[in-house]
């Protein structure tokens, strides 16, 4: 009788969850199906703050969180407080191993979001959306080249923090395979390759000239590219001009663009209003106290910032609260100069009670400036959210046009060519003006126009903005003798470490999975 009644049984698909044959049988999904994907940078699951997980992790939080500390964590602008507590003890003195918690879960987050565009492509090929009408077909084609560059972005910060990992794509199977490994180059090949082809004007995958707030377009695509190839002689291992040149050419298709211009006002790319600064930001990672309310992103960067012993109100950033997690090391506020009297705008820091160096253990909320560069207040200085139940809505800027201008110069500096010395120190002095407030004396001379100032100053415009560890990498000077900050390597004074912590290891849990994988620097 069991036997009759299960007839044809296993043939039936889940009766109590939703399968990719749903999803994907309704056009109007694959927009929720994306929004899934660039969400998956900020949320940790579906709920509120990372209820109903996505993935299960060691810290519990979402990625952004994650990448900003293996970004800065370990440089010289942020002090942890809270290192025992937030695993971050090993981070903050470049003595990480392949078991880290950070380095493992930032690892598997960029994986899931992967894995996320390369299921949602597996159902974008153009036999399986025939069955939509044109117009539907034309749009979802729109989607499927912002699935692929999310993933292009997704690999560009494997190859930057682990300089390897497994070569999967929609064409992967996604059972009984063990993927072969990308190495440096290969990873770099791959990148390049995807990003060409999404902004190629006669390409059929090619971005959109300009896109939705938060989403990717064609100057999204150029500024990732600019970055792949100024920092190619550290993916590449080795120097070779041609992808410098390659670099200004990538800028200028973004400095040229008409409906790009630097804010007048700095302060309004990281309050709670920057969504309204698409004329700079070109892509952001999108924060929102009533639909994606998370405690990473500009939660974690505005709340974290501010003390909770110190004697700084919390209402000045639009919080009901501070975390105390962060200060900013002596090193990065020092160049800024006197920050009493700087005419730099961009030098916002708490300094009341504070001392600028450490003299002792590095948690101590007492030394060290607190950082006051992002803030949940809106234009007009109202909280834009109540900060202790739903986090902030500040977005986290990835990309902005300032840091492309600092590209061109630097990439004229290292032997590109496309652009003269004059133009790329002028647009060295745009940033430095709009940082003056268009006072003069913020510009500097032809004299002054070295690499190692272009260092300071892309420490001085982009510092808390995830890109400090990759600058210092680049300019052979994060485990290096050649600049030292306090702490660095796990002493007060600071000191050189191992070469190897250039990268982050694979964890070893995907090691034992995958043997194609190895770690050998560790």
């Amino acid at each position: 009788m069991l036997l009759s009644s299960c007839t044809d049984d296993l043939d039936q698909m889940p009766v109590t969850e939703t399968t990719s044959q749903d999803v994907y049988s309704n056009p109007e999904n694959y927009k929720k199906v994306l929004a899934k994907i660039y969400a998956s940078y900020v949320l940790a699951g579906q709920g509120q703050g990372g209820d109903n997980g996505d993935l299960t992790t060691i810290n519990g939080q979402d990625f952004s969180r994650g990448y900003f500390n293996l970004q800065e964590a370990a440089t010289d602008e942020v002090a942890n407080t809270w290192l025992s507590g937030n695993n971050l003890i090993d981070l903050t003195y470049i003595n990480w191993s392949p078991k880290d918690s950070w380095v493992s879960d930032s690892y598997y987050w960029l994986f899931f979001n992967i894995t996320l565009c390369n299921e949602f492509l597996r159902h974008c090929s153009d036999v399986e959306i025939s069955k939509f009408s044109a117009p539907e077909q034309e749009e979802i084609k729109s989607f499927r080249s912002e699935a692929r560059f999310m993933r292009a972005f997704s690999y560009w910060m494997v190859l930057d923090l682990y300089r390897k990992g497994p070569k999967v794509d929609e064409n992967t199977p996604v059972t009984g395979f063990i993927p072969e490994a990308y190495d440096g180059p290969g990873l770099f090949d791959f990148i390049e390759s995807e990003l060409k082809e999404l902004v190629t004007e006669s390409s059929a995958s090619a971005l959109p000239d300009s896109n939705e707030y938060g989403r990717a377009s064609k100057p999204t695509a150029w500024a990732l590219l600019a970055r792949l190839y100024l920092n190619s002689a550290v993916y590449r291992g080795t120097v070779d001009t041609k992808y410098y040149t390659e670099c200004i050419t990538a800028c200028h298709k973004v400095i040229s663009n008409p409906s790009y211009y630097l804010e007048p006002d700095y302060a309004k790319l990281f309050n709670a209003d920057n969504h309204k600064r698409t004329h700079e930001i070109l892509f952001a990672m999108v924060c929102d106290a009533t639909t994606s309310v998370t405690w990473g992103g500009g939660t974690y960067l505005v709340c974290g910032s501010c003390g909770n012993s110190s004697t700084q109100d919390p209402a000045k950033y639009g919080l009901t609260n501070g975390w105390g997690m962060f200060r900013a090391r002596g090193e990065i506020t020092s160049k800024f100069g006197d920050i009493a009297t700087t005419g730099d705008s961009r030098a916002m820091f708490y300094t009341d009670g504070q001392e600028q160096f450490f003299t002792g253990a590095i948690d101590n909320q007492s030394e060290g400036y607190f950082f006051e560069k992002f803030t949940n207040l809106t234009d007009d200085g109202v909280a834009a959210s109540n900060s202790a139940a739903t986090g902030c809505s500040t977005d986290y800027p990835m990309i902005r046009l300032a840091d492309v201008y600092l590209m061109a110069a630097e990439a004229l500096l290292r032997g590109g060519a496309g652009i003269s010395r004059a133009e790329a120190l002028e647009l060295v002095n745009k940033v430095r003006l709009r940082a003056y407030n268009g006072d003069e004396s913020g510009k500097i001379s032809d004299g002054d126009f070295t690499l190692d100032f272009i260092l300071d100053e892309r420490g001085r415009e982009l510092y808390l903005e995830s890109i400090r560890r990759t600058d210092l990498v680049r300019f052979d000077k994060f485990t290096t003798d050649s600049y030292i900050w306090q702490w660095k390597g796990g002493v007060l004074d600071g000191r050189a470490v191992n070469a190897k912590y250039n990268i982050y290891p694979i964890p070893d849990t995907d090691l034992t999975a995958n043997p194609n994988l190895t770690n050998p620097l560790y």
